[in-house]
C-alpha cells in the first residue's frame, strides 16, 4: 500500500515539478533568472551538516567549496584570495595592476602557510643584516629567519630572526648565522612521499627545532618545512573548515589575464607567455582569460596560445551564455567556462549593449555544451543570496561572487564612513575608471582611448562593510547545505540530479521573502 502510494505521489510530482530539460524547454522562448524559479523539496535522508560541497575546475584542481571570488579590482587581491582558500574556495587575482604586481600577489597567497616549501627564500653569506632588513621591508615579509646558501644553492647555514635586528645592521650574515655543521637537516628522499608526515616525525624527534631544512646528496637546499605549518595543516583534519590546497600543501589561487595586443591588433605572444610563465613560476593553480565576450576569435586564440605554451595548466575562459560558446572555448583548450553576460549588480551590459540572457536560462543552455565537451561551467554574476547559489549549482560546477564579497574587510579598498555607516567601494570592471586602470581590453576597448570612445558597461557603487570573509562564507555555506538537505543531495552531483524546478509568479516571489511584519534586528550592537 505504501509503495503504491509512493509511486502515485512521484507521478503527481512529475506532472508539476520538472527536471531541467523538461522545465527549460517548456518555458521557451522566455528566459529565466534566479527569482523566477523555485526548487521543489524532495524526499531526504541527508542532514545539512553531512553534505559534501567539494567540486573541481579541472581534473587536477579541486576545491572544498564551490565558491570563487571574482577577478575584480574591488574584490580580489592576495588578502581575499588567502581567506577564500582557507575556507576551501579560491580567489582570482584581478589584472588591473602591472604583471609584476600580480605575480607578487599570487606569491603572497602561495607562501601564506605552506607544507613543504620547495623554493624557500634564501640569502647569501656576504649580505649585511641591514640589507636583509631593507629587503624584508620592501617585500613585506612576515618572517625574519632565512636559510643561507652559496651561489650554487648549497646550504651554508641558517640566520635566526633573533639576530635580524637594527642593532646588528653592520654585521655580515656569515658572522651571525648558525653554520651548516650545527644544523640538523633531513634528506630529500625522506620527505618526497609525504612531507608533512616526515616533518611531524622530525619535529617530534628534535624538540626545540622549528624548521626542517631538506637537502640532497650534494648538500643543496631542496626545501623547508616549519613546525607552525605542520601544526596548522594537522589541525585542519579536526576542523569543519578545510582549506583548498595544491599537491604541495600550498593554498590554491588563480590569476586573471587579458589579451595583450601589438599595434596592428594581433596578440603579443611574447608578453602573454612571459606573464603566464612568471605566474606559473609562482605555482599559480589556474589562469582565467577574462573578457566580457568570450565567444570570439580573439579569446579563442588567447586560450590556444596559453594552452600550447602550458599544456598542464588549468585554464578558465569566458564569458559566454550559450552551448556553442562553451563548446568553442572547450575546443580551444579551456577546462572551465564562465557563464554570464550582464547579470551582475553593477553591470550595465544589457542596458548599454542590449545583450545578455537571464542567468538561469544561460546556465542551462551552457550546461548542454559542457556535458558535450566534458568541461566545467562557472556561474558568474547575478547571485545575491545563498538560495541563488543553490539554484546555480543545479546547473553549474561552481559560482563566482563579486558583490557578496566586496564589503568584506579582506576586499581591496579603504573603508569610508557615511552618516555613521561604513562602506567600501565596489565597481564593475566595465566602468570608465576600471577600464582606464587596465580592464578596457576585457570589453574590446583600448585603455588609451579617449573617454568619448570608451563606453561604460558598469557603474561605481558602495557596499556596506559586511565583516570578515569567514563570516560571509560561513552563512553562504550554511544556506547551500540547507538547500542540499531539502533536495536529499549529499554531494553536488546529487544536487544536479535531484533538482526539480517550478516557475514562480510575482506573488510567489513576494511570498518567498519576509512580508506583512515589522522585522526586528537581533544583531548585537
Amino acid at each position: 500500500m505504501n509503495q503504491a502510494a509512493n509511486i502515485s505521489t512521484n507521478t503527481i510530482d512529475a506532472d508539476f515539478y520538472l527536471a531541467a530539460d523538461d522545465f527549460f524547454k517548456s518555458n521557451r522562448p522566455v528566459a529565466l533568472t534566479f527569482d523566477d524559479v523555485s526548487l521543489a523539496t524532495r524526499y531526504s535522508q541527508i542532514l545539512p551538516r553531512d553534505t559534501d560541497l567539494a567540486t573541481s575546475l579541472s581534473d587536477t584542481l579541486r576545491l572544498q567549496i564551490p565558491i570563487i571570488s571574482s577577478d575584480m579590482d574591488t574584490v580580489t587581491e592576495s588578502r581575499m584570495a588567502i581567506a577564500m582558500a582557507l575556507n576551501g574556495g579560491m580567489g582570482l587575482i584581478h589584472y588591473n595592476m602591472t604583471p609584476k604586481d600580480q605575480v607578487r600577489e599570487v606569491a603572497r597567497v602561495k607562501r601564506h602557510i605552506h607544507g613543504f616549501l620547495q623554493d624557500p627564500i634564501t640569502i647569501r653569506p656576504d649580505m649585511l643584516i641591514g640589507d636583509l632588513l631593507a629587503r624584508i621591508e620592501q617585500k613585506t615579509f612576515s618572517f625574519s629567519t632565512f636559510p643561507v646558501t652559496d651561489e650554487n644553492g648549497v646550504l651554508l647555514g641558517l640566520v635566526s630572526g633573533n639576530v635580524v635586528k637594527e642593532r646588528y645592521k653592520t654585521k655580515k650574515i656569515a658572522d651571525v648565522m648558525t653554520p651548516r655543521a650545527d644544523l640538523i637537516t633531513e634528506h630529500l628522499n625522506a620527505v618526497t612521499k609525504d612531507p608533512i608526515k616526515a616533518a611531524d616525525t622530525f619535529f617530534n624527534q628534535h624538540i626545540g627545532i622549528n624548521k626542517m631544512l631538506v637537502v640532497d646528496d650534494a648538500g643543496k637546499l631542496r626545501g623547508m618545512v616549519t613546525s607552525r605549518d605542520v601544526e596548522s595543516i594537522t589541525n585542519e583534519a579536526k576542523s569543519q573548515r578545510k582549506p583548498a590546497r595544491d599537491a604541495n600543501f600550498r593554498l590554491v589561487v588563480g590569476a586573471a589575464i587579458g589579451p595583450v595586443r601589438n599595434p596592428d591588433g594581433s596578440l603579443d605572444r611574447e608578453k602573454i607567455v612571459s606573464h603566464v610563465s612568471a605566474l606559473v613560476a609562482e605555482n599559480v593553480d589556474v589562469v582565467a582569460i577574462s573578457t566580457a565576450h568570450g565567444h570570439t576569435a580573439g579569446v579563442g586564440d588567447m586560450v590556444k596560445l596559453v594552452r600550447d605554451a602550458f599544456p598542464e595548466l588549468t585554464i578558465i575562459a569566458g564569458n559566454v551564455t550559450s552551448a556553442s560558446g562553451v563548446e568553442y572555448l572547450a575546443d580551444c583548450g579551456a577546462n572551465a567556462i564562465k557563464v554570464g553576460q550582464g547579470p551582475g549588480s553593477i553591470c550595465t551590459t544589457r542596458i548599454v549593449a542590449g545583450i545578455g540572457i537571464p542567468q538561469l536560462t544561460a546556465l542551462y543552455t551552457a550546461s548542454k555544451g559542457a556535458a558535450a565537451k566534458g568541461v566545467r561551467i562557472i556561474a558568474d554574476g547575478g547571485i545575491t543570496k545563498s538560495g541563488d547559489i543553490v539554484k546555480a549549482l543545479t546547473l553549474a560546477d561552481s559560482v563566482i561572487l563579486g558583490g557578496l564579497l566586496a564589503g568584506c574587510r579582506e576586499a581591496p579598498g579603504e573603508i569610508m564612513e557615511i552618516n555613521g555607516k561604513f562602506y567600501k567601494q565596489y565597481r564593475g570592471m566595465g566602468t570608465l575608471a576600471a577600464m582606464k586602470a587596465g580592464s578596457a581590453a576585457r570589453y574590446g576597448h583600448d585603455k588609451n582611448d579617449t573617454a568619448r570612445k570608451l563606453t561604460a558597461e558598469g557603474i561605481e557603487a558602495l557596499k556596506e562593510v559586511s565583516g570578515s570573509t569567514d563570516d560571509v562564507l560561513g552563512n553562504l555555506i550554511g544556506g547551500i547545505q540547507s538547500g542540499m538537505g531539502y533536495l536529499g543531495a549529499k554531494s553536488l552531483p546529487e544536487l544536479r540530479a535531484n533538482a526539480r524546478y517550478m516557475r514562480v509568479s510575482p506573488a510567489g516571489q513576494k511570498e518567498a521573502s519576509p512580508h506583512d511584519v515589522i522585522e526586528v534586528s537581533t544583531r548585537k550592537q
